[in-house]
């Protein structure tokens, strides 16, 4: 696999994920404290409460990234540790955390790569309405400007949103992510606020000068028919709509999907002119996160169905499939750029164990050397891909699974706080070693 000299390889994190210290130095109620601790909604009760405790041991956790071999680390700034209540004065203390975190890793030789949204919005907003209410766009305008003076001259890649979908479709439109609402409709309102959070915090950036870069990433899934009957490509190309399209479409081309009646008329009421010229601001790269397709055909009602995975699954029940990663962004490259691409997220979870002090995780170690040999065939296609980010380096709070599901490649014990290096982050460490940069 021959990758170029400039290539960027790294590890990822979310700040809910990994960080504990909930209740220090200031930190506001974010939507998951409340969403991990109203019952039923994580499995076994759990909370980020303490998680990884990276708060603390961060620089246990950065030594472990120069041991691996990373060039960069994308981690996400927690908006309620910044601001307690979404709005206001700065909490010093919890922007101090990422000053350290940020120098710690500079004197490391790590590239920082900061997310300001990973899914932890202040609660206190959630209580005006959160992502509902167009006003969350201009306070998430004023914490991205504040973050972009504080860190613009260290952070040299910038992420405004992680996966607008999740925090849409999963927070307001089913309800299974905080703030844990459900209405369909609805939820086209919450996307619609958060594409606009980014086109203004993308303003805020531009109108400071800054040299660093500035992107967004989307988790984007090739849809696939489950046959050639028109039927079947329609059904795709609906589910490709609602996963991908309303998305890309207004980032890259200033409007929502046309060909998609029911979302347009539900979105309409919250559209206000210069709303696109914001949103389709140029931006610097797009990140993708990718973990798996789906096949899916007609239901026989205009609709479409998912078919059961076809083939391996990882311990989230989501099939292996190496192949859709180029597929992927090879359709988003030719429909889509020319736009710098980094696979932002990729990985897998699967039920580990430590035995006699190792961790053997054969399962995941093949999952990413497929991966990583899918973005060499796309480099060699001509496809602009800059970097790859394994997720994620920690086992950590996997969202409404708890710690149930490890995706990382250093394994945590959460009794203990002891982290092992998994086998997979030791064949990642070695391949980095012995990497044939062309």
């Amino acid at each position: 696999m021959n990758f170029p000299k400039d290539f960027k390889w790294g590890t990822a994190t979310a700040s809910y994920q990994i960080e504990g210290a909930a209740h220090e130095d200031g930190r506001g109620e974010s939507i998951w404290d409340r969403f991990s601790r109203t019952p039923g909604k994580v499995l076994n009760g759990h909370t980020g409460d303490v998680a990884c405790n990276h708060y603390h041991l961060y620089k246990e956790d950065v030594a472990i990234m120069k041991e691996l071999g990373v060039d960069s680390y994308r981690f996400s700034i927690a908006w309620p540790r910044i601001y307690p209540n979404g709005t206001g004065q700065i909490n010093r203390k919890g922007l101090d955390f990422y000053k350290r975190l940020v120098e710690e890793l500079l004197e490391s030789g790590i590239e920082p790569a900061a997310t300001l949204y990973h899914w932890d919005l202040p609660q206190a907003l959630e209580d005006k309405g959160g992502w509902l209410k167009r006003d969350t766009a201009r306070y998430f305008q004023d914490y991205a400007a504040a973050m972009f003076k504080e860190l613009g001259d260290t952070v040299k890649q910038w992420i405004t949103l992680n996966e607008p979908w999740c925090s849409a479709f999963l927070g307001y439109g089913n309800g299974v992510h905080a703030p844990g609402k459900s209405d369909f409709n609805s939820h086209l309102h919450a996307a619609h606020h958060l594409l606009l959070a980014h086109g203004l915090a993308l303003q805020a950036y531009r109108e400071l000068n800054l040299k660093s870069e500035v992107g967004i990433t989307l988790n984007l899934a090739p849809q696939y028919p489950a046959s050639d009957s028109a039927q079947d490509q329609a059904a795709a190309r609906k589910a490709d709509g609602f996963q991908n399209r309303w998305y890309l479409d207004p980032l890259f081309r200033g409007f929502y999907p046309q060909d998609m009646p029911e979302f347009l008329a539900a979105v309409a009421p919250v559209i206000q002119p210069g709303d696109f010229d914001l949103i389709s601001g140029a931006v610097d790269f797009l990140g993708i996160n990718y973990y798996s397709r789906s096949v899916v055909r007609s239901d026989g009602q205009g609709g479409y169905e998912a078919l059961p995975p076809q083939g391996p699954v990882t311990h989230m029940g989501w099939e292996v499939y190496p192949q859709g990663l180029y597929d992927l962004l090879v359709r988003v490259h030719e429909d889509y750029g020319p736009i710098p691409l980094y696979i932002t997220e990729n990985g897998a979870a699967y039920p580990d164990q430590v035995e006699q002090g190792r961790v053997h995780d054969p399962e995941r170690t093949a999952y990413l050397q497929q991966h990583f040999a899918q973005a060499a065939k796309l480099i060699e296609a001509g496809v602009p891909l800059k970097g790859f980010y394994v997720w994620s380096l920690l086992d950590n709070f996997e969202w409404a699974f708890g710690y149930e599901r490890r995706f990382g490649i250093v394994y945590v014990d959460f009794e203990t706080q002891e982290r092992i290096i998994k086998d997979s982050g030791r064949w990642y460490q070695s391949f980095l070693k012995g990497l044939a940069r062309g």
